[in-house]
């Protein structure tokens, strides 16, 4: 049987690799793509989202759209995947937005509780609403695996806070504070499993291959100039392959809080290092090490495959 999923996003072109490798994958029943503003803004990542099913021809995965803003704050939009958050390819299909993903995503675990696995993409903005209208249902949610944080490497939009958690970093401490199930794929371990555009080439669709190349110049030129990186770092395809591949991945648990009141921290995932603590038992598991070379031969080999 298929693991059920619902998979929060907020494309992004490494959210559209993501949502490329789980479906392509084919073994998820993917319930439902909700979208939330973040890498750029609702209408655009809508609009993205629905372009990445389109050209998987899986239009049958139902999208709602979400939040606009974060819970307290102005929406800070991410620089490298440009104006559209989908820069090179910047599709104009319509967003329809429905307006509707919290309440979408718990009528989905009312249907299915226990069954459900939450795969967070972007700021949990959308995750806190639903917790905030219906703890109980929440509750019924097997895990939520998010894509964020920074433990021990510094952050990618601040000195020390990963870009998901500093946009919304209200809706982040709602989340972690939550006593659920909940994996976490930060930095730590995405910021050495990168892309070169002759790995993408290595894919044998050519329609798919042409909108991976497109997508990710603009996208490594950015990282470029935004990170010094010169390649197209996997945040989010690794926090599907997680959900693939655990074994080829390296865990540990603790205790990680949100910092949401300083200015140079906003957003910082903290866990005390202390050796003697004050004792607050471990709230997530966090993902310290993803296997680059398994990932990029999953990825590749994946996308290869026949169309699900």
């Amino acid at each position: 049987m298929k693991k059920k999923i619902i998979i929060d996003t907020d494309p992004g072109q490494d959210d559209a690799m993501a949502l490329m490798l789980a479906i392509k994958s084919g073994l998820f029943n993917i319930l439902a793509i909700t979208t939330v503003c973040g890498n750029s803004t609702i209408v655009n990542t809508t609009r993205n989202a629905r372009f990445i099913l389109k050209i998987l021809d899986r239009n049958d995965i139902p999208v709602f759209s979400g939040a606009k803003k974060p819970l307290k704050r102005e929406l800070i939009q991410a620089v490298v995947h440009g104006k559209s958050g989908l820069e090179g390819i910047d599709p104009e299909n319509p967003a329809k937005l429905t307006n509707n993903a919290a309440d979408k995503m718990l009528g989905l675990i009312k249907k299915y509780p226990k069954e459900i696995t939450l795969v967070t993409l972007a700021p949990l903005t959308n995750i806190a609403e639903a917790i905030r209208k219906d703890p109980k249902t929440m509750m019924k949610i097997e895990e939520i695996i998010i894509m964020g944080g920074a433990i021990k490497v510094p952050g990618n939009k601040n000195r020390v806070a990963e870009f998901n958690i500093f946009v919304d970093p209200d809706a982040a401490k709602i989340v972690f504070d939550f006593p659920i199930k909940k994996t976490i794929v930060p930095l730590d371990a995405c910021n050495n499993v990168r892309f070169q555009l002759k790995d993408l080439e290595k894919i044998k669709n050519k329609n798919l291959r042409e909108i991976l190349l497109k997508m990710n110049k603009p996208y490594i030129r950015n990282l470029k100039k935004d990170t010094g990186v010169k390649a197209a770092l996997m945040y989010d395809p690794l926090t599907i392959f997680y959900l693939l591949e655990k074994n080829a991945c390296g865990t540990n648990e603790d205790n990680v809080q949100i910092e949401t009141k300083g200015i140079i921290t906003r957003g910082m995932t903290v866990v005390d290092k202390r050796k003697i603590t004050d004792g607050l038992i471990p709230n997530v598991t966090i993902v310290n090490y993803i296997n680059g070379n398994r990932f990029r031969e999953r990825f590749i080999d994946t996308l290869n495959s026949e169309w699900q």
